[in-house]
């Protein structure tokens, strides 16, 4: 149910970005930006980093797309459940590790960021271009799963359509 006192029934993304369309286009470019143009990281890769910051924020909405995703493209399942508990037991390439563990803190701590922080991505081998999509990818999905939980868009509300689904999956939305 939306919390929008206009339209309580509004309760799919797409819907509620079509009232504001200057908004709609603007959060689309910035993940189109980051989900399909040139990166260090793969399309795997971005949907686990995707994942893994909506796990962190309990977007559950966000979440379970973005795993979906990510283990359509191959990932194992257990790589998740590993992830909530230890970043350093999941079956992935250590080099992403640092990623990762700079994401958690950026999600949940981010006024203890460090240059130590960031020079663990770059002793692992990644450079300014991974430091920064990691940022991106980090910023936009705490943007998008705050959207998504202060307008009231629930996961297993009947109103999540098929549009939805496809914008969450492909990494426009989250």
């Amino acid at each position: 149910m939306s919390y929008q006192p206009s339209n309580p029934d509004l309760n799919s993304l797409s819907d509620t970005l079509e009232k504001y369309p200057r908004r709609r286009v603007l959060l689309f470019k910035v993940m189109e930006e980051i989900m399909r143009n040139l990166s260090p990281f793969n399309k795997q890769t971005r949907q686990l980093l995707f994942a893994y910051t909506s796990d962190l924020n309990q977007c559950r909405l966000s979440y379970d797309y973005h795993k979906a995703a990510s283990m359509a493209s191959g990932l194992d399942e257990s790589v998740f459940a590993a992830l909530k508990t230890d970043i350093n037991s999941a079956k992935i390439d250590d080099k992403l590790k640092p990623i990762l563990r700079f994401i958690k803190k950026l999600t949940l701590t981010p006024d203890q960021i460090t240059q130590a922080d960031v020079q663990q991505i770059f002793d692992a081998g990644w450079d300014e271009h991974a430091y920064f999509d990691s940022v991106c990818i980090c910023a936009i999905m705490n943007c998008m799963n705050r959207f998504v939980t202060a307008i009231g868009i629930d996961a297993n509300s009947p109103g999540i359509n098929h549009t939805d689904k496809m914008l969450f999956t492909l990494g426009y939305a989250g």
